[in-house]
């Protein structure tokens, strides 16, 4: 491996060699790995082959996770958000029943693996928001939510940035399917394609900061079914806050 120096910096494969960047840093190696042929067929990377099926429809569901949640990644995601769900995935996946390579992707059961996720690492809920609350509740079927922040403080529960005048609460949920392999398909496949992915979002108004909110706040989201969801579903339901600046009336 070298480091390609000059005014032109190029990237792909030429002439044996492949050219891509690392850390800022323009790097050159010489081209090689295992024929892709050879590893699709060859007994000798089965282990390879199921790692590579498994991984793939971690993406996969990664992706589904965050089309749910589509509209609060874009101003409230950090770095490597992408990586650290596909990490989450991997690990439900792993206490998964079946076969290595086919193994089941099941929420419900290993919630705990999802609850507490930080969109933000470098700016975590509670290292910003301290007011007492509850986390969102489920009506029976499922397809409402609910999260109540009782009446609170801004000055003692808001760690609000410089020059904030406004706040406002959020409540988005989002509907994820288990995951099991197709034989047929040779591929991962939701168990419920109608509701996966259905999601709905909530905003309380904006909130001015400075002395007590003045009321309890509820923000509901209602996800429209019409009955029970199944088990091999999950509900999923992240909170947060959003700040503003009021000037001349319009709020930024």
């Amino acid at each position: 491996m070298a480091k390609q120096k000059g005014f032109i910096k190029l990237e792909g494969s030429l002439g044996g060699l492949t050219f891509y960047k690392q850390e800022g840093q323009s790097i050159v190696r010489t081209t090689g790995g295992v024929d892709k042929k050879r590893i699709e067929t060859d007994p000798a990377f089965k282990r390879t082959r199921e790692n590579m099926s498994e991984f793939g429809a971690s993406a996969t569901i990664e992706k589904a996770l965050r089309i749910g949640f589509a509209s609060i990644i874009k101003t409230m995601g950090g770095t490597n958000i992408v990586g650290r769900i596909v990490k989450i995935m991997k690990r439900v996946n792993s206490v998964g029943a079946g076969l290595r390579g086919k193994r089941n992707f099941e929420f419900l059961p290993n919630k705990v693996l999802l609850e507490g996720f930080e969109f933000n690492l470098n700016a975590p809920l509670n290292s910003i928001f301290y007011a007492p609350y509850d986390s969102p509740t489920l009506d029976a079927n499922r397809s409402i939510a609910t999260w109540t922040v009782l009446d609170f403080s801004t000055d003692n529960f808001i760690n609000a940035p410089e020059g904030a005048t406004h706040f406002r609460l959020v409540l988005n949920t989002t509907v994820l399917s288990d995951y099991t392999y197709s034989n047929s398909l040779k591929a991962y496949e939701p168990a419920n394609v109608t509701e996966n992915e259905v999601n709905g979002i909530a905003f309380t108004n904006e909130i001015a900061l400075g002395g007590v909110v003045g009321a309890d706040t509820t923000l509901t989201v209602d996800l429209g079914f019409g009955a029970a969801l199944p088990a091999t579903v999950a509900v999923i339901s992240a909170i947060g806050i959003v700040f503003y600046q009021e000037i001349n009336t319009q709020f930024y």
